[in-house]
């Protein structure tokens, strides 16, 4: 991974283009690179904390076991195939391509997945800190079919507002969240808004430039401003792109939780190990 050591915060004019600061191809295991996480980027670019990259063939992945989670919201969008879902609020199902996933863990929560109905699933998960107000607040799950995803020209906004498209999620705090497709040749500008001066785009498919070429595979991460990014695709490319106001807050962490502080954290742990007992009793771990 190739990063700079600080984010700058001198904010540029629009008459150049916004610098690419950080950048990452991750950590790959098996089908799945984490491009983000505490330990590295998501301390910059926090509220943004996690971020992972999939291609999964049914043949050669089983697919995730429940798991927890507490602090934290994560979202999973598909650029292709479905994969299987199920959660601790009762929810299971197939989340078919196109669609968004948005499991708000708050106070603690389990969940899990695997294989849809289709040979291959592709797409992202991002894993976004709560406030304060919010990590030890009530769990929420939603699962939005292809149809009910807002749009905006070619990009789905699956947290926040674009253009005239807003998504009908309700993120705890100020963040936009994009997954987009160009066709090759073709140019996308994105304007954040004005308190947005996070930004980074990790590219699933194809190649940008934005100045810089960034291929797929690839997380990059903007200076802080709230100028607008401008991408052109060298080839047909798809990719996820967030902005956000910065995260105030300490990144607490525990194996699958992020909190704001050890007091939080340890009264997220204890509703998960609650929950841990009644699956184990279930019969369901």
């Amino acid at each position: 991974m190739t990063q700079a050591s600080t984010l700058h915060s001198t904010i540029p004019t629009q008459d150049r283009p916004r610098k690419i600061v950080l950048r990452t191809r991750g950590r790959r295991h098996g089908p799945i690179t984490r491009l983000m996480s505490p330990g590295d980027l998501g301390e910059a670019l926090k509220p943004f904390v996690f971020l992972d990259l999939f291609d999964m063939e049914q043949a050669s992945f089983s697919g995730m076991g429940l798991h927890p989670h507490s602090g934290i919201a994560t979202v999973t969008h598909l650029f292709e195939g479905s994969v299987r879902y199920e959660d601790t609020t009762g929810a299971t199902g197939v989340l078919p391509q196109g669609g968004v996933e948005w499991f708000k863990a708050g106070h603690g929560a389990w969940h899990g997945g695997g294989p849809g109905e289709t040979g291959r699933a592709r797409g992202f998960q991002l894993w976004t800190a709560l406030p304060p107000e919010h990590e030890l607040g009530p769990v929420e799950s939603i699962y939005q079919a292809p149809e009910d995803v807002a749009r905006d020209g070619p990009a789905l906004v699956l947290l926040g507002a674009h253009g005239a498209a807003a998504s009908p999620l309700k993120a705890p705090s100020s963040i936009n969240y994009l997954a987009v497709r160009l066709k090759a040749g073709e140019s996308w500008r994105y304007q954040p808004p004005a308190d947005h001066t996070i930004a980074w785009l990790a590219v699933g498919k194809g190649c940008l430039t934005t100045p810089e070429r960034v291929d797929a595979g690839e997380l990059a991460a903007f200076e802080p401003a709230n100028t607008a990014i401008d991408c052109f695709a060298e080839a047909d490319t798809e990719f996820v792109l967030g902005s956000a106001v910065a995260h105030p807050h300490d990144l607490v962490l525990g194996y699958y939780s992020v909190h704001t502080s050890q007091a939080t954290l340890e009264a997220g742990e204890r509703r998960i190990d609650e929950i841990r007992a009644r699956l184990q009793q279930e019969g369901r771990l």
